[in-house]
């Protein structure tokens, strides 16, 4: 998923698959920007470990990450827990589980986050899921709100406090699913 270099002259930037060397440039972007969602590296390397086709970085022409998505198949009654280690996927998912995407400011604005949803429902369709979920946290209801996303009914309590007092589990059907 490759942008082209902007008329503005913005550099052009590419989601590729995450590698373990940008592990700390995804942690450090985590700890930038979810301030109020901090996970330890190994948490995040684990969804990298288990699901490398929904973990991608964001990298810019000097190779630099500006950002980065951590996704993989789950159930969507379940999500889990901020910070905790999913031991290993389902055997029969229900949805594709947006863990976290995450994009620079200075890279907002241009399309990125939008390609990633397209490559995460990519994913879903390959692993025959119908349904993209998340935790929305930090204010980011509204936005996902915006690109389609709904609450998701009956989710347990301690799952969601674990993503702090606004956190709302979210879904969103697939197109034609």
């Amino acid at each position: 998923m490759h942008q082209a270099a902007l008329p503005s002259g913005a550099p052009a930037t590419a989601w590729a698959p995450m590698q373990p060397g940008h592990l700390p440039a995804v942690v450090a972007l985590a700890a930038r920007l979810h301030p109020g969602c901090p996970e330890r590296a190994e948490v995040l390397d684990e969804r990298r470990r288990l699901c490398p086709a929904g973990c991608r970085v964001l990298l810019a022409e000097n190779g630099q990450a500006g950002g980065y998505m951590l996704s993989h198949p789950w159930r969507m009654g379940c999500p889990p827990a901020l910070d905790t280690p999913l031991g290993r996927l389902p055997a029969r998912p229900d949805c594709w589980y947006l863990h976290d995407i995450a994009i620079d400011p200075a890279l907002r604005g241009q399309g990125h986050a939008h390609a990633a949803l397209s490559h995460i429902s990519a994913q879903a369709r390959v692993h025959g899921v119908q349904w993209l979920a998340l935790m929305a946290a930090e204010g980011a209801r509204t936005l996902w709100a915006h690109l389609g996303f709904a609450p998701i009914p009956d989710v347990p309590a301690a799952i969601t406090a674990s993503y702090g007092a606004d956190a709302c589990p979210m879904r969103r059907a697939l197109p034609g699913g």
